[in-house]
């Protein structure tokens, strides 16, 4: 492709119940002190049109649902609504399952800023943390230290766009493809959440909300620009014609890096359109795809970050400056008889070259004013070629997901009942090659190391029941059964010789899991400022095809022993919101962890070995405050203490001989303990100045182990950026509002640790484990976070 480089600086019978006791129903400005006159508005949320055409039956299941969130974050786990209709309360197990720990983060949070990725918009939940992938908008999202360990990715949540998974069936998830101007509202749900999302919902869900088109109706342009070269364009248009809502959002981002070979270039498209074709029916049409060409730095060790965490002059291995990474090429393609070379990332041209496309469609159908029938298809390719060390990943992922639900709202006893059934079938085949990489430049390829055929499928039903058993108590009960089927046949390729006589290394997998998640929960009300919830929830998620062939060397083998991780968790929280001036909400958890899926760094570098730790126990807390004190003052706050610990876990390391050391009572490494996102801001809401505001935010993320033997931390950080904008409404026949903004990022020009993998134990050859000295001495780890970065942006609606 055209690569561009920018230059610059519930239960069964009570559902079974539900659906049978229940009758059917009888029937261009800029801040100044002088402004010129405009018109400007405190922001109200958006009352849809009613459609146009015949007008329908008055029958409250075939009403729109809402179209935005309040402008403030809901900290607050979601509590029962009087008169929700079916395809509402569909809706919310997406976007706030009832008495689960849930927030929803507003599009007002980060409308007045420059927001790239989902880094600038995640940690205003607690429970997230974030870590930088391989890639521009690539990152690491963790729910409760859920995945925080993993190399690369997203795994251990479940990822959804309007109510569409955009995980696919393997519980791979990545960022690339998400840029927040996009959205309307984030939804963030923490816990274990099998019963309803499925395999691979051990942490939590995410459920990302695009703009309807009648809240953008029009066409609105923005830019965003910056240090090092960070430069994104990009458009949302939106309207509700008759029956007819529709959204579309495009984006062009592209930038030098502040690490040497950084570069990026990556183009966005969301669409989402609703037709209402009967009172009784409507269709959804899904599309988003996302091309990414970007270049990647290796990943440091501890001491090259301290050296040279830029990566500044790395231009060749032979004069790569101190604190370079290298990575090892067979001057053949293939072994090491004709001999190798130590190149940079930018001498061997490492990198990704990636697509993603997602076509999705929706029915859903109303019988009565009580029941909602809905069904959904997506087709989900990923496909990639990632030179991003000695070997390259090239494949194609295309993926099935059918689910199929309905939702049926009534009374059980005089009581207010909400249940719901579900099934669901997803499956995701592929051939997928390793090749080495050989000098030459721009990536060159060698000869094809391993092949990899791949068919993971999951199928199973749902049910849940929610039951207002008083007018302030409310008990849901969940469970979902699912079963998933492995199926692989990896080659390995060895090259013998100068002249490279191949043999082949073949290693087969056939496994079955089944999976079962029960969930029970407790909403109570006392009054209209306190609500208590408690929740008792299982999750699961079973290994990865690729996962069964890679032995803690990193050479191919069998490591088809591995089963499902399983957790057990407890939540307790309580949320206080007295006016509407003040939010507040605490939750406390406990999680049980059997057979944890752990992924570790082997020597070799870029590849990851699995392993299933016995026990752990995951255990913390999370806050979330909302305090608007006084008019146009704004004082936010995420907080998160994280203690994660092995319980049972004995690790062999193989030096000679196998030498085995016990990890209980150790921190999981990957786990930073106390990380804290706060904000104080002003908005002007009246004056010559309405519209000029500012804040000033704190990000705080503690030290954490990088090993199993707790030897080695990565540094903690502070992080303070600074942001100034203005946003007026226009008098004019074609313009309808302007919105200007200018952010300084690490003010303090704080160097810090962006992301840090985690790194394997080694022992000497009597079995005495190194030192922290030589852990830090240990590559494929580390990236730095930015420098000081200047970025400016503006908007303008059009109408």
């Amino acid at each position: 492709m055209f690569r561009h480089h920018a230059r610059g600086g519930v239960s069964a019978l009570a559902l079974s119940s539900a659906l049978s006791a229940i009758p059917s129903p009888a029937g261009a400005q800029t801040a100044a002190v002088a402004l010129p006159p405009v018109t400007v508005e405190a922001p109200q949320a958006t009352v849809r049109a009613k459609p146009t055409g015949p007008k329908p039956r008055v029958r409250t299941a075939s009403a729109p649902r809402p179209t935005m969130p309040p402008r403030a974050s809901t900290v607050a786990a979601t509590s029962p609504r009087q008169g929700v209709t079916p395809l509402a309360a569909r809706d919310s197990l997406n976007r706030a399952p009832a008495v689960q720990t849930q927030t929803t983060i507003d599009r007002s949070q980060f409308d007045d800023r420059p927001s790239f990725s989902v880094a600038d918009v995640l940690r205003d939940s607690p429970g997230i943390s974030i870590k930088q992938g391989n890639g521009p908008r690539d990152f690491g999202i963790s729910i409760r230290g859920s995945n925080a360990r993993n190399g690369f990715g997203i795994r251990n949540l479940v990822i959804f766009d309007d109510g569409f998974p955009v995980t696919q069936p393997d519980g791979l998830s990545r960022s690339d493809l998400i840029d927040p101007h996009a959205y309307g509202a984030i939804d963030v749900i923490r816990g274990p959440s099998s019963a309803l999302y499925g395999n691979y919902a051990t942490g939590g869900a995410l459920n990302f909300r695009t703009r309807p088109g009648a809240t953008i109706d029009g066409v609105e342009y923005g830019v965003d620009g910056g240090s090092f070269g960070y430069l994104n364009n990009y458009l949302a248009a939106g309207k509700k014609v008759g029956n007819f809502e529709g959204s579309l959002f495009a984006s062009d981002a592209h930038g030098d890096g502040f690490i040497g070979n950084s570069w990026f270039n990556t183009q966005t498209v969301n669409f989402l359109g609703t037709l209402q074709a009967t009172p009784d029916d409507r269709f959804t049409v899904k599309l988003i795809n996302n091309d990414l060409t970007a270049r990647l730095p290796i990943r440091s060790s501890l001491n090259q970050f301290y050296q040279n965490p830029f990566q500044q002059g790395c231009t060749t291995g032979a004069t790569a400056a101190p604190g370079c990474g290298t990575v090892t090429l067979f001057n053949n393609g293939f072994n090491s008889a004709a001999g190798t070379d130590k190149e940079t990332a930018l001498q061997a041209g490492l990198g990704r070259d990636d697509r993603r496309t997602i076509v999705g469609g929706r029915w859903e159908h109303d019988f009565g004013n009580q029941t909602t029938w809905r069904n959904q298809f997506v087709f989900d390719d990923r496909n990639i070629n990632q030179p991003t060390g000695s070997t390259s990943a090239i494949g194609d992922f295309p993926s099935y997901n059918y689910m199929s639900d309905v939702v049926r709202r009534g009374e059980i006893f005089g009581m207010e009942s909400t249940a719901y059934f579900g099934g669901f079938y997803n499956t995701l085949s592929a051939s997928s090659d390793t090749r080495n990489v050989m000098p030459g430049g721009n990536a060159t390829l060698g000869r094809l190391s391993s092949n990899l055929f791949s068919d993971t499928t999951n199928y199973g039903l749902r049910a849940r029941e929610e039951l207002k058993l008083t007018p302030a108590l409310t008990a849901i009960a969940g469970i979902g059964w699912e079963t998933t089927n492995l199926t692989g046949r990896n080659t390995a390729y060895i090259y013998v010789g100068p002249a490279g006589a191949t043999t082949t290394a073949i290693t087969t997998a056939d496994r079955q899991f089944q999976n079962t998640a029960p969930e029970l929960a407790l909403l109570y009300r006392l009054n209209s400022e306190w609500q208590f919830r408690g929740r008792v929830a299982t999750g699961y998620g079973t290994p990865q095809v690729s996962n069964l062939f890679v032995l803690p060397d990193g050479s191919s083998g069998n490591n088809t022993q591995l089963r499902t991780q399983k957790n057990l968790g407890y939540d307790i929280g309580a949320d206080w919101t007295p006016n509407n001036a003040l939010k507040l909400s605490v939750t406390g958890f406990y999680e049980f962890f059997r057979d944890e899926l752990v992924s570790q760094a082997t020597p070799l570098a870029g590849i990851t070995y699995t392993f299933n730790a016995p026990r752990s126990e995951h255990r913390g807390v999370e806050l979330a405050a909302d305090w608007k004190f006084l008019p146009g003052w704004r004082l936010s706050a995420a907080y998160t203490y994280l203690d994660e610990v092995y319980t049972e876990y004995t690790e062999n390391i193989t030096n000679g001989a196998v030498f085995s050391f016990n990890r209980a009572g150790n921190k999981i490494p990957g786990i930073s303990p106390n990380e804290l996102t706060t904000r104080l801001g002003y908005d002007q809401l009246s004056g010559p100045l309405q519209g000029l505001g500012g804040f000033v935010e704190v990000q705080w993320k503690d030290a954490f182990y990088m090993d199993n033997a707790n030897l080695l931390k990565a540094p903690g950080y502070e992080l303070v950026n600074l942001n100034l904008h203005y946003r007026t409404d226009l008098v004019s026949d074609y313009f309808k509002a302007l919105n200007l903004y200018v952010e300084v990022r690490n003010v303090f020009d704080r160097t810090y640790v962006a992301s840090a993998n985690n790194i394997a134990n080694s022992v000497t050859p009597a079995g005495v484990q190194n030192p922290a000295s030589i852990l830090a001495n240990t590559t494929g780890s580390i990236y730095a976070g930015s420098p000081r970065a200047f970025v400016a942006g503006m908007k303008i609606a059009f109408k």
